[in-house]
């Protein structure tokens, strides 16, 4: 059995005097395909930020690749992609200018794969136009080429599938699943009905919204 990417142990994490989820155990293996379940208000979001060391407001432990985390945090942030659910991109820069900040400091990667990988998310033809001017389906995909060049082993990715089309769902469906045979390992959120093959999945409990 492969040795765990992350593995967390008794994660708390509180709100506003409020326990999100407690006692919180599991293990992110390569070639998984792991689904934070739960209703709105749960903390699916809090935890793929802990998850992604964007939040410190937790108790726990946190491995990876068997050590503290904290001890090797910058090994794990090399070796780590998040996705948020918002785009995170710049509404003045074009879709190519925003996959070149989006890649700096992590690989050197041309303009003819950047150009590829918008082609491969249906922005061909759109490589130069602001993205405000694009709508926000398309603003999300300029956000979703970046998994196309992506070689990090872990992706922790929150609401993907927002405001993406059919035909988009299912191209990323398939990305999924192809990275996951390819060894990568995936923690997911999302409101979109996923039904993957071999999925693995974390419920946390109810909320009254956040």
């Amino acid at each position: 059995m492969s040795e765990p990417l992350l593995q967390a142990m008794n994660l708390q994490c509180e709100r506003d005097d409020r326990i999100l989820f407690r006692d919180l155990c599991f293990s992110i293996l390569p070639g998984t395909l792991t689904r934070v379940e739960g209703p709105n208000g749960s903390g699916k979001t809090t935890l793929l930020r802990i998850l992604a060391g964007l939040n410190d407001a937790w108790s726990g432990d946190l491995h990876w690749l068997g050590e503290p985390r904290a001890h090797r945090r910058e090994e794990f942030l090399h070796n780590m992609l998040y996705v948020g659910h918002r785009p995170g991109i710049k509404p003045l820069l074009t879709p190519l200018e925003n996959l070149r900040a989006l890649m700096a400091g992590r690989k050197t990667v041309s303009d003819a794969v950047l150009m590829q990988a918008l082609a491969g998310t249906g922005l061909y033809g759109f490589e130069d136009v602001p993205c405000r001017r694009l709508s926000a389906g398309q603003q999300r995909r300029v956000a979703l080429a970046r998994l196309l060049i992506a070689d990090e082993p872990l992706w922790i990715l929150d609401e993907v599938f927002t405001a993406i089309d059919m035909d988009g769902v299912e191209a990323l469906e398939s990305l999924l699943v192809q990275r996951a045979q390819e060894g990568g390992a995936i923690v997911v959120t999302t409101h979109h009905d996923l039904r993957l093959p071999s999925m693995q999945r974390i419920s946390l409990g109810g909320g009254d919204g956040f």
